[in-house]
């Protein structure tokens, strides 16, 4: 089947080129009414625009690129689902990358977006990420950056997350309310933002709430279910007392939660476990997950916000949000 071109609409209606070509783009100098008859002839007659010439020509792609960590934490994808829902309604199409928090595929991903003459980036970047010359590449091409949750503050480049100091914060104070007063924390080996945000939080809590910050209950390693898991079976063969864990984020928090179940320990009477992330799996489980949300579809919106702003010429300043407690069974040893 032929593919319907602007001069075939223009044959059809008895017009110029250069008419059809303007009413499509709802150029000022043509009529409403004029508008009107070529855009019902081009549905009817089921034309689709070239983008591609219509990008070169332009130099915009109307295409953003979005490079994740993963897309099997709901995290990100609810940020993913925010950046599109506003981008679309200004005509951007996504180009989603999964870093798989790998350097590698976070440098082969920006390469592949740059080659791809994509309008900007929205990017979080991995947890193997300890230099930045790929994202300075991005702005050496004047491509819009912007990150979210996990940012770097050498690169100056609008970003959006969440107030990780605060939320770390919140979640030790949210337990020793509940009554307990052995904290341990699982937190990253990496030096991560987030992860030393969330442990300067815990720590502060501890300390103003006249509690000892024990060195022996804090767990560092790659943060995931079977470390969750890993740190609760160290902490518990070795006889380290603690009465409560707060872990990084919600899947270490669910490892160590059945690590406790497993072993006979019965959450929350005797140990309260609070994660991060708010992740969906959370109200799955027996005893429901405590955790800290994060605004994550907000995030996304902010951050499409931010790559709109910047395109529009403006210098959009860096948004921090506020965490939010969802206490569940976990944690609530006092009802």
């Amino acid at each position: 089947m032929k593919k319907v071109t602007i001069q075939d609409i223009a044959e059809a209606l008895n017009i110029s080129f250069s008419t059809v070509a303007r009413a499509l783009n709802d150029h000022p100098a043509i009529s409403p009414a004029t508008k009107k008859r070529v855009r019902e002839a081009a549905r009817k007659m089921h034309y689709r625009p070239n983008k591609l010439a219509s990008s070169l020509r332009s130099g915009k792609t109307h295409v953003v690129g979005v490079i994740v960590p993963n897309l099997h934490v709901s995290f990100f994808s609810s940020v993913v689902h925010g950046i599109d829902t506003v981008l679309n309604e200004h005509q951007y199409s996504l180009l989603l990358y999964q870093s798989n928090e790998s350097l590698g595929q976070e440098v082969k991903g920006i390469d592949t977006f740059l080659r791809s003459r994509v309008d900007g980036i929205i990017a979080s970047i991995t947890r193997e990420t300890s230099h930045y010359e790929h994202y300075d590449e991005i702005r050496k091409r004047h491509v819009p950056l912007i990150l979210f949750d996990r940012v770097a503050e050498s690169l100056r480049v609008p970003s959006v997350r969440i107030d990780d100091y605060k939320g770390g914060f919140m979640a030790t104070e949210h337990l020793i309310a509940q009554g307990y007063t052995n904290i341990a924390h699982i937190t990253a080996e990496q030096d991560l933002a987030i992860a030393t945000e969330r442990l300067r939080g815990y720590r502060d809590a501890l300390i103003r709430h006249g509690l000892p910050v024990q060195e022996e209950l804090i767990c560092k390693g790659p943060f995931s279910a079977d470390f969750g898991r890993a740190c609760v079976a160290s902490l518990l063969d070795r006889k380290v007392p603690f009465d409560a864990l707060f872990a990084l984020e919600d899947f270490t928090a669910l490892g160590a939660l059945q690590e406790l179940l497993e072993r006979g320990v019965r959450v929350p009477d005797e140990v309260g476990v609070i994660g991060f992330a708010n992740e969906s799996f959370g109200t799955l489980v027996t005893p429901g997950l405590s955790s800290v949300d994060q605004q994550t579809v907000r995030m996304g919106e902010i951050a499409a916000e931010l790559f709109l702003g910047t395109v529009s010429g403006n210098t959009p300043a860096s948004v921090m949000l506020d965490p939010i407690l969802v206490p569940r069974a976990s944690s609530l040893r006092i009802r």
